[in-house]
């Protein structure tokens, strides 16, 4: 096996010396670590594509690439062998550039120490025990905390810490919770080790699902007691049941009473992921977890479930595969990994998108969740004052800028098919959204002639206005607000930096635009969506600026909401003209009458619930123009 420094083609393998069987690979560094695994149906096919043409792969390929000294493989006789050694050795070798998924945040949860002679139940965080039952996770530490007060009233094990167990046993007198009964109190002998586990073990069920058969013994329970008057005993199994069914009651029923799956959705950018998963048994909500991931490595979404599911289930217990798992896509080795799933639970696992229903209705809610947590998270990385100046010095060294770029402008264009051509302009200042700041245009002189001529005349508009601004001030930095008006100037500051969503030909648009406006103090750059390069005017290459990089993470910040911007400008420009284009074919109605129904009635919606009476008190609409706009109108309405 061939080494190098930093060149693939040093340790290609021979010719011809890739078996065409499935298997796992791995790539290795000049160190011998294991930098990133992948698996391949054909070995010969997979690894030759690294090797074919370097300069067409993804950057983030290229750079593990190069990274890169060596390659080994190992061929495996089925797909779900090749999905068991990889994530075995994802596991073992950790390498850098494989997908690793993160919990959004640290998620609490209900846990029984069945591995103790004497269970506890207790609420834990972090890495998972062994013997010990997990249930959740759940959002909030004291929403477990409510629902173990209900149940020790029916399932009173022990809750209290090593320390007090053997405290209590010592002086042969239990805790608070012994003497009002909400712990059956072992420590002095109250129970049975036996007893106690049982307990415990009922417990458990209960949490599972179980829920029926422990409501229905006590129901029994109840009325056996009432027969022979034994009221107090049956009041307290009353309270009881309302005691279960108020703990059933905080898990919001979603599906069937038989139903027992996890729901998996997953929200991404260019740069990141999340994944959000519903924990669905008997029919009930019984917790929620998130996860986000940094896309270290060119995945399509039904790559990032995979190794989602992989990495949730590698080391679960056969009780934590549910039945059905649900996912927004399918996995390329759909039938692979729900063969390693049914193997790890010991029965039949299906994975599988839903179609319709209540489980697309909750496979939706999860979604929304999903992305919540993926703007809470850019939300949380923007926010913090030491990743932003991080992010500005970054940008100011790729860009080769004199200083960091504390006014940031980006630009982009919408349009459908070159109809309602609109541009925006948002504004980032140290980092930061200036949402007061933000402009929209109506691309006029240049529609219809493409994203390049339109970056041309709203960069050129823009800094036209403010080159206007600063004459007429007399001053370089103009003051923000006018002294003689007394309103502020619209575009009073220059940015330090200018960004346009596109590649090297919106970029020489915009230079081309401050060139022949004198502008010289203000940098240029473009970001292109598909491999989210970095282009500066007259450069052949793009600037890669590292994956981890918080400068990209705020350059790609800032292109996506200036894209958002406009589109949320181009589809109410879009849905205001189709609406006024009903009117444009009422033979009669000119500009001026159809500006004065639409001053008089607000909008198109109201003018339609409008009468032929009410329509005639505009000025200059008469009986017959009423009433065909009416007619016209109705015809629209149905």
């Amino acid at each position: 096996m061939a080494r190098s420094a930093n060149s693939p083609l040093s340790f290609r393998p021979e010719q011809g010396s890739i078996p065409e069987s499935p298997g796992v690979y791995r790539f290795s560094d000049a160190q011998g670590r294991v930098i990133y695994v992948g698996k391949a149906k054909s070995l010969r096919q997979r690894l030759n594509s690294y090797f074919a043409d370097f300069a067409s792969l993804h950057p983030r390929t290229q750079t593990m690439l190069t990274t890169a000294t060596a390659v080994d493989w190992t061929v495996v006789g089925t797909e779900v062998e090749a999905l068991q050694l990889e994530y075995s050795w994802i596991k073992e070798f950790d390498p850098r550039f494989n997908v690793k998924y993160r919990d959004d945040k640290s998620y609490p949860f209900l846990a029984v120490t069945m591995g103790d002679a004497f269970p506890r139940v207790q609420v834990l965080r972090g890495a998972k025990r062994k013997g010990t039952r997990y249930f959740g996770p759940y959002s909030h530490a004291w929403a477990i905390r409510e629902t173990v007060d209900l149940l020790l009233r029916v399932f009173p094990v022990r809750t209290c810490s090593a320390g007090v167990f053997k405290r209590a046993g010592q002086i042969g007198r239990p805790c608070l919770l012994g003497y009002i009964d909400k712990c059956s109190a072992p420590c002095v002998g109250k129970v049975t080790e036996e007893e106690h586990r049982q307990l415990a073990e009922d417990f458990c069920d209960f949490m599972a699902g179980n829920t029926t058969r422990f409501i229905k013994r006590l129901e029994r329970a109840m009325r056996d007691a009432a027969g022979t008057e034994e009221y107090e005993r049956a009041a307290r199994l009353r309270d009881d049941i309302q005691a279960l069914q108020r703990a059933l009651e905080k898990q919001a029923v979603v599906l069937g009473d038989s139903t027992d799956c996890d729901v998996v959705a997953l929200v991404e950018d260019p740069l990141e992921a999340a994944v959000q998963v519903f924990y669905v048994r008997g029919g009930r909500i019984r917790g929620q977890r998130g996860w986000v991931v940094d896309k270290v490595e060119e995945s399509t979404p039904g790559d990032l479930v995979e190794h989602f599911l992989l990495q949730m289930y590698g080391e679960a217990t056969p009780e934590a595969v549910p039945r059905e798992v649900l996912v927004p896509v399918l996995p390329p080795e759909a039938a692979a990994v729900a063969e390693l799933l049914s193997e790890q639970r010991g029965a039949r696992v299906e994975v599988r998108v839903p179609q319709r229903g209540d489980k697309k209705t909750l496979m939706g809610t999860v979604e929304r969740n999903a992305k919540e947590s993926l703007a809470q998270h850019k939300l949380r990385r923007a926010s913090d004052l030491t990743t932003r100046s991080r992010a500005l010095q970054e940008i100011a060294d790729a860009l080769d800028l004199d200083q960091a770029p504390l006014r940031i402008e980006c630009y982009d264009v919408s349009h459908l098919q070159g109809d309602d051509v609109v541009a925006s302009m948002v504004v980032f200042e140290d980092g930061l959204v200036r949402k007061s700041e933000y402009r929209r245009f109506a691309i006029r002189g240049t529609a219809g002639q493409g994203d390049v001529a339109s970056i041309y005349e709203v960069i050129y508009r823009r800094f036209k206005r403010h080159v206007e601004e600063r004459a007429a001030s007399g001053e370089l930095d103009p003051e923000p607000i006018d002294p003689e008006t007394g309103k502020p100037r619209r575009f009073a500051y220059p940015p330090n930096l200018v960004v346009v969503d596109g590649g090297p030909a919106q970029v020489a648009a915009a230079q081309r635009a401050l060139d022949e406006l004198g502008v010289d103090d203000v940098s240029v750059s473009g970001l292109a969506k598909r491999l989210e390069e970095v282009w500066l005017p007259g450069d052949d290459q793009p600037v890669i600026l590292p994956r981890s990089s918080e400068g990209l993470y705020l350059l790609q910040r800032v292109r996506d909401e200036a894209h958002r911007f406009a589109i949320t400008y181009h589809r109410s420009k879009r849905a205001k003209s189709v609406t006024e284009s009903v009117l444009d074919d009422i033979r009669g109605l000119g500009s001026t009458r159809k500006q004065a129904l639409l001053k008089r009635f607000g909008s198109v919606k109201r003018l339609q619930g409008a009468t032929v009476d009410e329509i005639c008190e505009v000025p200059g609409i008469g009986l017959s123009t009423a009433e065909a706009i009416v007619a016209a109108l109705k015809g629209e309405a149905t």
